[in-house]
């Protein structure tokens, strides 16, 4: 097997950089699709923690045999044919469902972060190496968490995410969306606790990324969330259902329909 480096020698440290977060996350309130901006925020407020994370992770049996196959997921998780081949109900059938429903392709992902990479060195080393696996397992984090892409599920799966694999960056963007949301609803629905409920969901759950991914995608999607320690998203639902009660989309939040849909007197009682 060739030995690779935990971090490349030419690998340098940007620093950590609040205000750069902030700008970017700015962009991406603006347009909750441009995940780029997603890519600098994190890049802006790493630490030391995912150092130690990688480590962790290729310290494991997966991990060393992730080293010495070097498999690439988005050939995998993009190929519908096969995994349409799964048993009804897998998780590997419910991945390729959400992931055509919702107009979203493994690649997609890596592509902006090739946007977001422009023009930067690329590194042969495993801090790229476990990068790339969390960025390429995000979305069958919804899938096995129940969380969906409507701001508020956003916003609960990477505070599940971040209880996984901590990054200032992914609870940044958590806790401030969390808060765009709830600008216009005061107390009225438990957004920070729906939040909050990801945290700890990530935190009792097995992690993730460090699965034999091709052997998750061919379990049945409830025994995996079971195995996985992965808990019902009780608030978030909870949340879902008094919006709608409401008369309000939970998939339209940051948009002009939430404003337009609440009823002053609705909004008197949110203030």
């Amino acid at each position: 097997m060739t030995t690779i480096p935990l971090s490349h020698p030419d690998r340098t440290d940007t620093g950590f950089r609040p205000l750069k977060a902030w700008r970017h996350f700015r962009k991406l309130i603006a347009d909750k699709e441009d995940t780029e901006q997603v890519f600098h925020i994190i890049e802006a407020l790493r630490d030391r923690r995912f150092e130690k994370a990688t480590q962790a992770f290729f310290a494991t049996p997966e991990g060393q045999k992730q080293l010495a196959e070097r498999p690439y997921l988005p050939a995998m998780l993009d190929n519908h044919d096969a995994l349409r081949k799964l048993p009804e109900g897998s998780v590997g059938r419910t991945y390729v469902d959400f992931m055509e429903r919702e107009g979203l392709t493994a690649q997609g992902l890596v592509d902006e972060f090739d946007k977001f990479r422009r023009g930067q060195p690329r590194y042969d080393d495993m801090l790229e190496l476990y990068g790339n696996r969390l960025r390429d397992t995000h979305d069958l984090f919804h899938i096995l968490t129940g969380y969906g892409r409507d701001a508020l599920g956003e916003q609960c799966v990477l505070a599940f995410s971040y209880s996984q694999n901590p990054s200032w960056g992914t609870l940044f963007i958590a806790w401030a969306g969390a808060r765009e949301i709830r600008k216009g609803f005061g107390n009225r629905y438990p957004i920070y606790a729906a939040v909050r409920e990801g945290q700890r969901i990530g935190r009792a759950a097995q992690p993730i990324a460090h699965q034999d991914i091709a052997a998750l995608l061919a379990e049945p999607l409830d025994v995996a969330r079971a195995r996985l320690g992965i808990a019902e998203p009780a608030t978030y639902k909870q949340v879902h259902a008094m919006m709608r009660a409401d008369g309000i989309d939970p998939y339209d939040l940051l948009g002009q329909k939430a404003a337009e849909a609440a009823t002053p007197p609705q909004l008197a009682k949110a203030a």
